[in-house]
């Protein structure tokens, strides 16, 4: 027996780097900005979808500061260089030549290469997002959200392998996830220390991006080594204060019993079996639930030798946050190691605090060959002998789509959430059928967990592991053998990060937790039907009606009689649609012109075109049959019975099918004719890059098909978008990569049951076009699986060919059309006909509706005529400030009327809260508010806000503006906070103002909008040495991040000196400091700005930084630090912006920084990235002192950081020196680069070189002057440089790189010499290389890790060592 000390807290220390966010947009109520709405695309990259900016003066101040936003949102090497216009031809060099609404190009050098536009616009964007990642926290868009519950944000905890008191809270941008290599090296980055492998926190590797985002809310960072176990407790950033439904009690500030409950001692007895093999090698979590919340994943190990072995008892000491009372607990293990199955006999837990004790015994095997195969298990507390809840085995039916390729072989995931906690993620691995999650398979899993009372969510993902990892799920079905009650979670999405919104995690919501009803979902499957069938019945179609009951095409006799037995060529059987409105026609004999089909008084019979009976209601099934509906009297269906003839509804029988009709369109497969192959409701035939085709292609153009008509019945299908290339069968394969002969003929077979065609092969007869289950074609024999189904929809119609000869072109037909290409291809509009013309027109009012909403804004008993403005913030971005006016202004807001608005909102997600407010104007400012509703005008969704506030100066609390959360189950998604600032003017000498002063509070969900500090609790503000304190009230922002202050001052002597300001929020203990310490407004640049950002700074470093105070000293670039220790480096560290008052002339600047765990100091290295107007600086000194220890290092500096000075290096290293021991010395090294002999082997672009060595690395400097040629790295040229770095010991290798700028930015390196003189000898080590560093050439790198051939350390071995 043990015992062993763990714990489940740990803190966070974000360094500076993590508060130099990028600012978002300012809202304010009282200044409106015009901004541009531009989008940018990326030079060369279509597949890139573009990022949307709104410009105005307060989002960017400067050209520059626009490029340094881009740069983080367009995935370009180094960052955004340049802009142009489309076309490359004119480059953009300020902000006043941007345009509203147009696109540009973003490259990072002056080479631009075009990119078509058209494509890249309908590139789905991952996250439709313009705002800086402070602004607003990104969440799962949800059908709606369970009361009570928020939405979790698209936010990621990472942990140090090893170390859970290390760990960062990262957003997940589109910036930092291009791709699982750029999120590991924005790691690398943030946790300052080399990242190359991500594990889930119970140890599971995460090897992809898709994995990443199913980790649970966190993940552990570690590099080349293993997996180290640990108590990684995400918590407090991740999960909720409490479970929903259970009173949770606020106990004052300063209250002793809310400061006891703070943590919880607990001991964990637990005793391994003594049956043969119980013992594991798997590392053992444990979590605790209570009423009040669980806690995190904790991890039971010691260092004292083996744990859980066979019939042995192990005791751990763990702390944990307040619970509450304990009702379960979840114990499982990693399934690592040699022998991971165990089994456990019992558990103890003791409350150390309450002395409460809890027996669970257990007796179970928790491993995947043993019982159900859980690797987790959940137990409920006894209570009296008796569980306090019944442990219950729900069962889980998980549906997969019928699309094509909608089967995945990834790893599914699951966890259900109850009134009483969840059960955790799960993996669903054990369905009751062969093989899981194939095409249109219904499979059935078993999932034990303590009973969680009423469902009202699941989360399900995978984790895009294996060759065919997208997939499509209809819905999931959990039944509840407790209360006898279903749960329908429904989804018909994709979970496949190619496709959809590239999500593939889905939160599901049981609608008011009951079952979806199966009439909603045959309902949304019947619209999804008419969508893609409704092409049918556009205004000139001549169509024909099949009964599957009778066999036979519905006819209408010159006698005005209808019946349902005719044949496919009866001339009565045929009819045009001579009026559409939605889904509602008129069917017109195509032979008798003035006799149409009609219901009267429930009979079918022929009448006069026209008539109010004629019009028939289109009513489409999930199986693509139609009914023919009565428009005049609903429920009035067209029947026959199973004879043909005219019936009713009491003799219809036979399962409806005398209903239920198969519309064919006349004239399909017309000679010119372009077609789609439709595959289901949203796929199509379509060719690929390679040549093959699928069935999975997208239903647009490149799916398109020309149709050349061979002879009656046998077609070619030529690829619209890749001309040239046809559909053929040959030598056992199906492709697109035809040329128009006999392998390309194929015989259309018409499927009378589905309206589908076949393609048979006619040169191999027997042989169609098929697709396999992952979509992709293949010959296949005929079957009536569904594989040979084509469901053909016509873009354009042809032309019947008058001549009848093949449509096959001969040569001199070949010579024709190429002389002749140009003249004969009409514009892409006028080729698809009238048809797409009308459809596309269809198409884009269906996409404009889709962003509009009606706002209606009622005014209570006492109006206002300012102007009102208003804010929409959705999980993926914020619209606004949208002025809610009209012409007749002076009729708006009047007392209890209700006044409407139609407004545009797009890409912004789902929308999770509103702010309203008005600019105080007018004679009448004051305005008593009663409820704002929003409704979407297309799906009638609405939004209602009830209000009941006035915004007045002198009413209420004195603001003008008030934020609105969604209410959904009667509950707020996120509550409304009301937070305490406390705003400190400083001590100085005329510190105090009388300006105005405004505040915007930042946080992960969004911000607070700008708010004007109003009501004090002082009798005068902002007097010298005063704190006066202010009530902002808005939606929960969950964890500050920064704040906006603004001081609109007249002249100097209002000028403001504030300290620092402290927010904290209404009931809890905790603060947040905004430390500020200058006058506002301030000069930078030339400029006076009349605003400044405070970022949260904690650290248990202060660094002060001393500029220098010979003239122009100060820097305009942004400054970064990097810290070395014995243990780590701390990574670039960046301490602020020369834009932002800081590093002037004859200035110091103090920063905090977290230096923990690196190791003793040895050396820094300081620079800037030599952006601004002027970026050069001198520097004086740097300071660092230990805030705990107070040990203190200063270290001289008095050298210029210029790109002309001192060799033109942006960078200085200084090592530390320590009384008891020499520092390292300060090296010079000279590199010789060898540009090798190949045609087009020079640059002009920025190279960069990082030399490694046994003691650390160089950093990454740019090669600026060379000291032997005026023109750097030209074909078969030595260049020489020298950059200074404290001693890195043994070279081991170096990374060499540039950043493509110019117009020959491709480079064939040969290879690099780097030479030292040292004390304890000289250093020669040879680099070699002969690769291109060449977007275009060999592999696309830029980049290379050269490793050291060989080293010498004989002084004056100064031989040539490469030619």
């Amino acid at each position: 027996m043990s015992e062993t000390p763990s714990t489940s807290f740990s803190m966070i220390y974000p360094t500076s780097s993590e508060g130099q966010l990028p600012s978002s947009r300012h809202l304010s109520v009282t200044h409106p900005v015009v901004a541009k709405r531009i989008s940018f695309y990326k030079s060369g990259d279509s597949q890139f979808g573009g990022v949307r900016v709104v410009v105005n003066p307060r989002s960017f101040k400067t050209f520059d500061a626009l490029l340094d936003n881009l740069s983080r949102k367009v995935p370009l090497p180094f960052g955004v260089r340049n802009i142009s216009t489309p076309r490359g031809r004119h480059s953009i060099t300020s902000l006043e030549d941007l345009e509203d609404g147009e696109s540009y190009l973003c490259s990072h050098g002056r080479k631009v290469q075009p990119v078509d536009l058209d494509k890249a616009r309908r590139r789905r964007r991952p996250w439709h997002s313009s705002l800086a990642i402070t602004a607003h926290a990104h969440h799962s868009p949800v059908p709606a959200a369970a009361p009570g519950m928020l939405r979790a944000p698209r936010r990621l905890v990472v942990f140090r392998n090893g170390d859970p008191k290390t760990r960062r809270v990262v957003v997940l941008t589109k910036r930092v996830t291009q791709s699982f290599e750029a999120f590991l090296r924005h790691l690398t980055e943030v946790m300052q220390r080399p990242v190359t492998r991500l594990y889930a926190t119970d140890g599971r590797k995460v090897p992809s991006l898709q994995a990443m985002i199913l980790s649970s809310g966190a993940v552990v960072a570690a590099g080349r080594e293993p997996f180290k176990p640990g108590n990684y407790d995400i918590q407090k950033y991740l999960l909720p204060a409490r479970l929903p439904g259970i009173s949770h009690r606020v106990h004052p500030k300063g209250n002793a019993r809310s400061e006891s409950r703070k943590s919880v001692n607990w001991k964990v007895s637990i005793i391994t079996s003594d049956l043969p093999n119980a013992g594991t090698s798997s590392q053992i979590y444990i979590i605790l639930y209570g009423q009040h919340r669980s806690s995190a994943p904790i991890y039971l190990y010691g260092t004292d030798g083996a744990r859980f072995q066979d019939g042995c008892e192990d005791i751990f000491t763990i702390t944990v946050g307040d619970i509450g009372t304990l009702f379960k607990i979840r114990i499982g293990h990693t399934n690592s190691g040699l022998s991971p199955s165990w089994h456990c006999k019992e558990i103890q837990l003791w409350n150390m605090n309450s002395r409460k004790q809890f027996y669970i015994p257990v007796q179970r095997w928790l491993a995947r060959d043993q019982e159900d195969g859980e690797i987790c298990r959940e137990f409920p507390v006894l209570n009296k002998g008796q569980p306090i809840f019944p442990v219950t085995i729900y069962e889980v039916h998980v549906a997969t789509g019928e699309l094509w390729n909608a089967g995945t072989v990834a790893n599914v995931y699951m966890s259900i959430y109850g009134e009483k906690g969840d059960t955790g993620s799960r993996q669903l691995f054990r369905s009751k059928t062969s093989f899981s999650f194939l095409r249109g398979q219904t499979d059935t899993f078993s999932l034990e967990a303590v009973h969680l009372g009423d469902l009202y969510k699941i989360v399900i993902g995978h984790d895009g592991l294996g060759p065919g990892n997208g997939w499509f799920l209809e819905d999931v079905v959990v039944k509840d053998p407790t209360t006898n009650r279903e749960y329908t979670f429904f989804c018909h999405r994709w979970l496949d990060q190619g496709e959809d919104d590239g999500k593939i995690v889905r939160e599901l919501y049981a609608r008011d937790y009951n079952i979806i009803s199966a009439r909603q979902k045959l309902e949304f499957n019947r619209k999804e039907t008419w969508a893609a069938e409704s092409w049918k019945f556009m205004k000139g179609n001549t169509l024909q009606f099949y009964n599957r009951l009778t066999g036979g095409f519905v006819r209408l006799h010159p006698n005005g009689t209808v019946d349902a037995v005719g044949k496919k060529t009866d001339k009565y059987g045929l009819f045009d649609v001579i009026f559409n409105k939605e889904n509602i026609c008129i069917f017109q004999s195509h032979k008798i012109r003035h006799l149409s089909l009609a219901l009267d008084n429930g009979s079918v019979a022929g009448m006069a075109s026209g008539g109010a009976s004629t019009k028939l209601r289109v009513l489409y099934q999930p199986n693509r049959c139609a009914l023919l509906e009565s428009a005049l009297v609903p429920g009035h269906m067209v029947i026959f019975d199973h004879h043909g003839k005219i019936a009713d509804e009491s003799s219809a029988g036979y399962a409806n099918l005398s209903k239920e009709f198969v519309v064919f369109v006349k004239g399909m497969f017309l000679n010119s004719a372009v077609i789609l192959l439709a595959t289901s409701l949203c796929q199509a035939l379509c060719i690929q890059p390679d040549g093959s085709c699928t069935g999975v292609g997208n239903q647009s153009e490149k799916s398109y098909w020309k149709v050349h008509k061979i002879s009656s019945g046998i077609c070619m299908f030529e690829s619209v978008k890749n001309a040239q290339m046809y559909l053929r069968i040959k030598d056992g394969q199906c492709d697109g990569t035809g040329t128009g002969d006999i392998d390309c003929h194929f015989k259309i077979k018409k499927n009378l049951e589905n309206a589908s065609i076949s393609l048979e092969s006619v040169k191999n007869p027997g042989l169609f076009v098929g697709l396999q289950s992952d979509g992709q074609a293949k010959p296949v024999i005929y079957t009536k699986n569904g594989s040979v189904f084509f469901y053909p929809q016509v873009i354009k119609f042809g032309r019947e060919d008058p001549t009848g000869i093949s449509a096959t072109p001969s040569k001199e037909e070949e010579k024709i059309r190429g002389s002749k290409k140009r003249q004969e291809t009409p514009p892409e509009s006028e080729a698809r006909g009238p048809l797409l013309s009308s459809t596309a027109k269809e198409i884009s009012e269906t996409l404009l509706s889709e962003d509009e909403w009606k706002v209606l804004v009622l005014t209570g008993n006492t109006g206002t005529q300012a102007n009102v403005t208003l804010w929409v913030y959705g999980d993926e971005g914020v619209t606004g400030p949208i002025s809610l006016s009209k012409d007749s202004s002076e009729q708006l807001f009047l007392p209890r009327q209700e006044d409407e608005f139609q407004i545009e909102i797009r890409n912004i997600g789902i929308i999770y809260k509103i702010r309203i407010g008005h600019d105080g104007t007018s004679e009448q400012p004051e305005w008593n508010l009663q409820r704002v509703t929003m409704q979407h005008i297309k799906s009638k969704k609405t939004l209602d806000f009830p209000v009941n506030v006035w915004l007045s100066r002198i009413q209420g609390d004195g603001d003008l503006v008030c934020e609105l959360p969604v209410v959904e189950g009667g509950q707020a998604i996120f509550p409304l906070v009301r937070y305490h600032v406390d705003v400190h003017t400083g001590q100085l000498k005329q510190a105090e103002t009388e300006s105005d002063v405004s505040l915007c509070l930042f946080g992960e969900r969004g911000d607070s909008g700008l708010r004007l500090l109003y009501k004090s609790n002082m009798p005068v503000k902002f007097q010298r040495g005063q704190i006066d304190t202010f009530q902002v009230e808005a939606v929960s922002l969950g964890k500050l991040q920064k704040v906006l202050l603004r001081c609109e001052a007249s002249d100097k002597s209002q000028y403001w000196y504030c300290e620092k300001v402290v927010v904290r929020e209404s009931g809890t203990t905790s603060e947040s400091t905004f430390t500020c310490e200058r006058w506002l407004p301030f000069m930078s640049q030339g400029i006076i700005h009349s605003e400044i950002e405070l970022f949260l700074q904690e650290g248990d470093w202060k660094v002060t930084v001393i500029t220098g105070d010979l003239e122009d000293a100060g820097t305009t670039a942004t400054v970064s630090l990097s810290v070395y220790g014995e243990t780590r480096c701390s990574g670039p560290i960046i301490l602020g912006s020369g834009k932002h008052q800081l590093f002037n002339s004859n200035s110091a600047d103090i920063f905090k920084i977290n230096l923990k765990d690196i190791g003793e100091i040895y050396k820094i290295r300081i620079g800037h990235d030599n952006r601004g107007k002027d970026p050069r600086w001198y520097l004086e000194e740097i300071r660092l002192e230990n805030i705990d220890t107070r040990e203190l290092f200063c270290l001289t500096v008095d050298s210029w950081i210029a790109e002309n000075e001192n060799g033109g290096d942006t960078w200085k290293e200084m090592p530390v020196v320590r009384t008891n021991k020499a520092p390292l010395p300060v090296v010079a090294y000279e590199i010789y680069v060898y540009t090798g002999r190949k045609p087009g082997a020079e640059t002009e672009s920025n190279v960069f070189i990082n030399l490694i060595g046994t003691r650390g690395d160089s950093g990454n400097r740019r090669l600026h002057q060379s000291k032997n040629n005026k023109v750097k790295f030209q074909r078969g040229q030595v260049d020489i440089f020298s950059i200074e770095a404290v001693s890195l010991g043994k070279l081991k290798k170096v990374l060499i790189s540039h950043n493509g700028i110019g117009p020959g930015n491709g480079w064939f390196l040969e290879s690099i010499v780097v030479k030292s003189e040292e004390e304890d000898g000289n250093q020669e080590v040879l680099f070699p290389c002969n690769r291109w560093l060449d977007e275009y050439q060999d592999d696309g790198k830029t980049e290379r890790e050269l490793l050291a051939e060989r080293s010498f350390s004989a002084a004056g071995d100064t031989g040539s060592v490469a030619s």
